[in-house]
């Protein structure tokens, strides 16, 4: 259980766990998931796909949490920066490559097309920048407390102010959950309420029975094969914790229809939002409540991780920027990922690399038409949400 403060078993034992451990994760991960692909059709449109993003990596959170109250600032950093560059550097190749066979599939021309966002997108584009801006002064200082905890919830807020204010033009429909979603949004009222409220309680406790023991059984299971407990943690949680995610997305990207396969991106860069914000500032709370009073944790010995997830997480704003995902950035995106999978140690020129090609998106901008529109169509955006009469809520299934 989080918090119970419990202390590794032996690894051989621990690594049994994975057994009922692992599908225990994805199943929990997958009842919040539902619950809140259901829930999201009571309540604004603006807040539908925050809702769904920030539900659906619950699991990573409280993962998360049981490491930071048990101190652990090595594995802390890996599960952190391993989840952020997961969903970049694989989940949103995965989203163009779902599209594109999809497309393939029903006959359509033009394979290699680029994923079109819609100009709404541009509150998640944007909404990316302050977040990474602060983490700047965050890996400067190499530590993050308590008042970095406020700023980032606060930045959270504020984000959630903005999406609010300006309601994505395109909203999951009856047609695009899944199976088990539409039953229960069939149900009448009173059995309909019980039955979502019933998923996040049972994915909630599930989650909070197995988070520490899923833990275990992944530093078991490093020990027993020799992998490095970082590298596990950084590369295995991440990947079963925001599975669900992965599924949610790319049933979204192979469906017909516009904006689509952009709207799977954005309910991703969401997440992307929610991680360097709300989960970043759980890690101080968690761990000076473990301590007993408030506490900076330092993150010295772990500057290059942090720096490698800024440069893929300010290089994944400018390539969105523009309002499209190329079929060389998503290549480009995940060939980058999977080197650092192959090549532990190449995290420093991996940096590099990045850096580099951000640098060149930014330095082409003035040539480049439409290359940071999305700077350009926020305020427009903005203003237009203030004149504009907030919209009902999204209307029950039938």
């Amino acid at each position: 259980m989080i918090g119970s403060g419990s202390t590794t078993p032996d690894p051989m034992r621990a690594a049994l766990q994975a057994i009922w451990t692992f599908p225990s994760i994805l199943v929990s991960a997958f009842l919040v998931a539902w619950g809140a692909e259901a829930a999201q059709f009571y309540i604004s449109q603006g807040l539908a796909l925050a809702l769904l993003a920030w539900i659906q990596v619950l699991p990573e959170f409280a993962v998360e949490a049981v490491i930071a109250w048990r101190r652990d600032i090595p594995l802390m950093t890996a599960n952190f920066t391993g989840a952020l560059r997961l969903l970049t550097g694989l989940g949103w190749p995965t989203i163009w490559v779902v599209q594109a066979l999809a497309r393939r599939a029903r006959g359509e021309r033009r394979f290699f097309a680029a994923i079109e966002l819609e100009d709404e997108h541009a509150a998640e584009v944007v909404g990316l920048v302050p977040p990474l801006l602060y983490f700047v002064w965050i890996i400067a200082k190499a530590s993050i407390d308590l008042v970095d905890a406020a700023v980032l919830l606060a930045l959270y807020a504020g984000y959630l102010v903005v999406i609010n204010r300006i309601p994505p033009k395109d909203h999951e429909e009856l047609a695009d959950v899944p199976n088990v979603v539409r039953s229960i949004l069939r149900f009448d009222p009173a059995r309909r309420v019980i039955a979502i409220v019933g998923l996040f309680v049972c994915g909630g406790v599930l989650l909070y029975v197995t988070a520490e023991p899923f833990l275990n059984s992944m530093i078991g299971l490093a020990t027993v094969l020799g992998i490095s407990q970082f590298v596990f943690v950084q590369w295995v949680a991440p990947f079963l914790s925001e599975f669900p995610e992965f599924t949610t997305t790319s049933y979204w990207a192979r469906r017909r229809g516009r904006g689509k396969a952009g709207m799977a991106l954005m309910n991703m860069a969401s997440s992307n939002i929610n991680q360097w914000t709300v989960l970043a500032a759980m890690i101080p709370i968690v761990y000076s409540l473990s301590l007993g009073h408030p506490a900076a944790v330092p993150l010295t010995a772990h500057r290059t991780e942090l720096v490698l997830t800024l440069l893929q997480g300010a290089l994944g704003v400018a390539i969105l920027c523009n309002f499209d995902f190329q079929a060389y950035e998503a290549l480009g995106l995940f060939v980058l990922w999977f080197a650092q999978f192959l090549v532990p140690d190449a995290r420093g020129p991996i940096c590099w690399v990045y850096a580099a090609w951000l640098a060149a998106e930014l330095l082409s901008a003035p040539w480049r038409r439409d290359r940071l529109r999305a700077f350009v169509v926020f305020p427009r955006l903005w203003q237009a949400g203030s004149r504009r009469r907030r919209g009902p809520a999204a209307p029950a299934a039938r």
